[in-house]
Order: structure tokens, then sequence, then C-alpha cells
């Protein structure tokens, strides 16, 4: 197993979210993709409090480059890495990794910290100095995966996911977010 990741052999490689590539991905993926709020919220919608998170890797570390390049956080600079499953009634929906600075904690006042096994959505969505400000794209073919994520999400086909740079009162935090072929049933 990588020593960054629970999910990824390698970083998954990330292209900007640029004018028109909306109409260039499935439908089911645009839904998810450009929700602009919480896919949380929306997963409680379609399946109420059957919503549940799992967490599969939760620790202090270096991020992949491409991630310490959007969060402008230093080579030898420790960040607080969560990667966690959502899932409902046994289906695995979407699978996410979370880069959280240690000055981002601190404005929070620890609680992105100690979310345990709370979507973190139910708690940046509540802070009123949110701001979204990068995403970017990617599709994942089945071998970036390690085997214990491959297991757990049953990934058998590329996946889709968005990277999005999120700021609580100017300091940022990453959020990459990996949507399940059982999630794109849900429009």
């Amino acid at each position: 197993m990588s020593t960054r990741s629970y999910l990824f052999i390698e970083a998954p490689t990330w292209q900007k979210n640029r004018q028109g590539i909306r109409h260039t991905l499935p439908i089911a993926v645009q839904s998810w993709t450009y929700e602009l709020g919480s896919l949380t919220q929306r997963l409680r919608n379609f399946y109420g409090n059957r919503v549940k998170v799992t967490v599969l890797f939760q620790g202090w570390q270096s991020p992949f480059l491409d991630e310490r390049r959007l969060l402008k956080s230093p080579e030898h600079h420790y960040c607080l890495v969560r990667e966690v499953m959502l899932h409902a009634d046994n289906k695995p929906l979407i699978l996410a990794r979370t880069i959280i600075p240690r000055h981002t904690i601190k404005i929070a006042k620890s609680n992105l910290s100690h979310l345990g096994s709370r979507p973190l959505g139910e708690v940046i969505f509540s802070y009123p100095k949110l701001q979204r400000l990068n995403s970017n794209i990617s599709l994942i073919q089945p071998n970036m995966w390690t085997e214990p994520a491959r297991e757990k999400g049953n990934i058998k086909e590329a996946i889709w996911g968005r990277s999005t740079v999120y700021s609580i009162a100017q300091r940022e935090m990453l959020v990459s977010e990996f949507f399940l072929p059982e999630i794109l049933k849900i429009l």
C-alpha cells in the first residue's frame, strides 16, 4: 500500500475545470461534479439518515506534490489527511480524500480534526465564510486505486472525481471526491 494514501497507488492526474469541459462528461457525472451544495446533504435528501461515513485513513502526513501546490504548502509541512467512504444501504457511493493544513484546523477551532464518522460536508457547509476557490476533475482508472480501495468501493471501471479547494476565513483545504457507480444512478 502507498505510504501517502489508502486510496491511491500514486497521485491522480487532475485537469483544470475549464469552460466547456462540463459538456464532455456523462450527464450523471455532471450532476455530481457541478453540485454547489453539500454532497452529503444531497445524499441525505435521497437516503435519509442511512448515509454513513467509514474512515479509511486519518493521520498527519505530507500530501502529494499536486495537493501541496494547490494549497501552497511547503514540502515538509504535514497536513491532516483523511480518506473516507460514504455509503448507504451497503452501497459504496463516494470515496473522498481531504487535505487540511494545520492553520486551517486552528481557524476552524479543531472541528475538522475531530470529525470521527461525521461527514466533512456537515461541518464545512455550516461555516458562514466558506468559499469555493478552485475545482479540477479527473478520470481514475481501476489500476490507480489500491487493492483495498478497489474492494471497498467495488471499483471495476474508471471513476470520475472532482477536487475542490475550499477556504474557511481565508484558510484553505482540499477536498477530492470520487463518484462510485452506485451514486451515478441518483440524479
